[in-house]
């Protein structure tokens, strides 16, 4: 899945990446079975993928589009994942900053409280962005690429909450 088995996050990988005009995007979540916001997300991200890649392609860019359920503790770990749904370009978070909301669909999933990311769009605060906040910020991290989201990573405690949640219903 990555150059030469190394995870996403790597500096060497990244380097790859850009310089050979490839462009990754990651969706990375939780829930696409139930989860309004993942379920949301996925479908205007596919469609904004859908729209940008003839002009990317246009302009010499190869793109690949992957998605990846995070479904354990270790993927978690794996992927550097802070918050449900997040969108990479290249092993970059296209928001930066993250805000979360109480999320519900999740809280069921877990059976407890559990917040997701949320997204602000004009003094708004969405569940989902809109086609135009993807289509801009992908754009952003294609054409002003700023390394990747390194660095040590610990499981946040919302995810804890969350998967640990999520076992102790399946038991």
């Amino acid at each position: 899945m990555h150059a030469r088995g190394q995870g996403i996050h790597s500096g060497l990988f990244l380097c790859y990446f850009i310089s050979m005009k490839k462009i990754l995007i990651e969706y990375l979540y939780l829930d696409l079975k139930s989860c309004d916001r993942c379920v949301g997300t996925d479908a205007v991200l596919d469609k904004v993928v859908e729209g940008l890649e003839p002009a990317l392609s246009l302009a010499g860019y190869q793109i690949e589009y992957r998605k990846q359920e995070i479904s354990t503790p270790e993927l978690a770990e794996k992927f550097h994942f802070l918050s449900s749904p997040t969108v990479r370009v290249n092993g970059r978070d296209i928001f930066g900053k993250i805000k979360e909301t109480g999320c519900s669909c999740c809280g069921d999933i877990a059976g407890t409280h559990v917040d997701c990311r949320a997204y602000e769009d004009e003094g708004k605060t969405l569940e989902v962005p809109t086609e135009e906040m993807l289509a801009d910020a992908i754009l952003r991290a294609v054409y002003n690429p700023s390394g990747c989201s390194c660095g040590t990573y610990k499981l946040p405690g919302n995810l804890k909450r969350f998967f640990v949640g999520k076992k102790r219903k399946a038991l």
